[in-house]
């Protein structure tokens, strides 16, 4: 199959960028799969495992942008990351990064990131993201501290993990894009990417995931858990979905939370890895996608998202 992939920015981001990853990682798990890969994204963009057609980022941003003209002519399917002001002429489908507002309906081509997400706007399609643990570094030994990575936005939580390494006197790294005021407990390490990113997330006692909105997915939790590191989080989203109790624990509150991190010291770190290399790795991803494409293209309609095995 003929596959393109469209996003409007240059792959990969050079630290965090969550969206640009899954797209990296998509086009590798199909290429792998012996498909053919067109990427159609920024100028400067370096996917190995793609063809890529250029795009300058703020011209495929415009309003009037049309990319029918990058269409190579002889596409299967085109999964875009980002709305199409002009339909194609192929088959297409969309995947939605984020969230709309309560109660608003997808088009029947969407495609959402976890079972969640698709209900949360009247839909039932959906396919887990993916990672390649090559990327990532494994450690059953932890490091004397816990971790938050993100956006360091009120929704993300970030608040809830100061107050509760503050409560439980236990040292926190904080990863993300601006500083915040601190105590002696925390540590702000700024935005971080590559092998600084995965040192952190490897050595991290758990990671926290107090996210305080409706998470579509939440990539932090499978690369912690690649890592051997055990998540602490809220029943938020799509977090119950991805985090059984093998591999973390999940709460209400924050005392919930603070009551409940001793015990992740008893969890496995060969647990977490293994979780992940069953469900959530790019190959897995991308088997989601076919499924969905094959569905699509022979009756023009989304088959139901597959839930995790236990």
């Amino acid at each position: 199959m003929h596959i393109a992939l469209f996003f409007w920015d240059v792959l990969p981001a050079p630290k965090y960028g969550g969206t640009q990853r899954m797209v990296v990682w998509l086009a590798r798990g199909l290429a792998e799969a012996g498909h053919r890969v067109t990427l159609i994204a920024g100028r400067g963009s370096d996917v190995p495992e793609a063809r890529l057609v250029p795009v300058a980022v703020t011209e495929a941003r415009r309003p009037d942008f049309d990319i029918r003209p990058l269409l190579p002519p002889d596409l299967d399917m085109l999964l875009t990351y980002v709305p199409l002001r002009t339909p194609p002429e192929v088959a297409y489908l969309r995947v939605l990064p984020g969230n709309w507002k309560p109660g608003t309906t997808g088009a029947p081509n969407i495609i959402y990131l976890s079972r969640n997400h698709a209900e949360r706007h009247r839909g039932t399609a959906f396919v887990y993201n993916g990672l390649d643990p090559k990327e990532f570094e494994y450690r059953r030994d932890k490091d004397d501290y816990d971790l938050f990575i993100g956006r360091l936005h009120s929704t993300k939580g970030y608040k809830w993990a100061i107050a509760g390494a503050k409560r439980l006197r236990r040292r926190l790294v904080l990863a993300g894009g601006w500083r915040p005021s601190l105590s002696r407990y925390v540590r702000y390490a700024g935005s971080v990417g590559g092998a600084k990113k995965a040192r952190l997330i490897a050595g991290a006692g758990a990671l926290w995931m107090p996210a305080l909105w409706e998470e579509p997915f939440g990539i932090t939790l499978i690369e912690a858990l690649v890592s051997g590191t055990p998540v602490l989080g809220t029943r938020r989203g799509a977090l119950p979905e991805i985090v059984p109790p093998e591999v973390g624990a999940l709460g209400d509150t924050l005392d919930e939370l603070v009551e409940r991190r001793a015990a992740l010291d008893a969890i496995a770190p060969e647990a977490c890895r293994a979780w992940v290399e069953r469900h959530f790795t790019h190959r897995v991803m991308a088997e989601g996608y076919l499924r969905m494409f094959r569905h699509y293209l022979s009756t023009g309609t989304l088959p139901e998202g597959k839930l995790l095995a236990s």
